[in-house]
């Protein structure tokens, strides 16, 4: 019988690296994450029970690999004098860098809880019943908190939520663009 452990934790990288790379905001960092997830999934692959979600499973591996990591890294202080800080700056006249700025740092005043449920739902697009199975919680505690990460995002970025989804209501179902167009 072929071994599809392997092909299957292949195919989930891209949805990991889009994951790690919301936690870490860094392409090398994230890289480092997924490889550090896949090297602790194949060390410990055993202990995965075959049938079961192997995307949460590995991104629950993930997750936990980043706050460890993450508790670890606020000990330490790097570029003291800030000259790699300096070369990474880009012009800030670019209004879609100061929103995504903005977006960063109101996803850094979400508590922790809201912030993984919204990241794993959102970004690494999990579905309500895997990301509640990452997370250790029931699927609604998970919808929950995708709400009220929504809110308070929407809330710290000034951003009418209500008049968004009116807005969505309102739009007409997607129709196909005509012949030859």
């Amino acid at each position: 019988m072929r071994d599809v452990f392997p092909d299957a934790v292949i195919a989930l990288i891209p949805m990991m690296r889009a994951y790690a790379m919301s936690l870490t905001r860094s392409r090398p960092e994230a890289d480092d994450l997924v490889q550090d997830t896949l090297v602790r999934a194949w060390r410990f692959r055993a202990a995965y029970e075959p049938g079961t979600n192997l995307k949460a499973w590995l991104y629950k591996i993930l997750r936990n690999i980043f706050y460890s990591n993450h508790a670890r890294r606020r000990l330490v202080v790097q570029d003291v004098d800030g000259r790699l800080t300096a070369q990474l700056a880009c012009a800030g006249d670019q209004d879609w860098q100061v929103e995504f700025g903005d977006l960063l740092r109101s996803l850094d005043r979400l508590t922790p809880d809201t912030r993984d449920a919204l990241l794993l739902i959102v970004v690494a697009g999990l579905s309500y019943e895997e990301g509640a199975e990452v997370c250790g919680c029931a699927t609604g505690t998970l919808k929950s908190r995708v709400s009220r990460a929504r809110a308070r995002l929407a809330e710290l970025l000034d951003y009418d939520l209500t008049a968004a989804r009116r807005h969505i209501a309102r739009r007409p179902a997607h129709t196909p663009p005509p012949p030859g167009a």
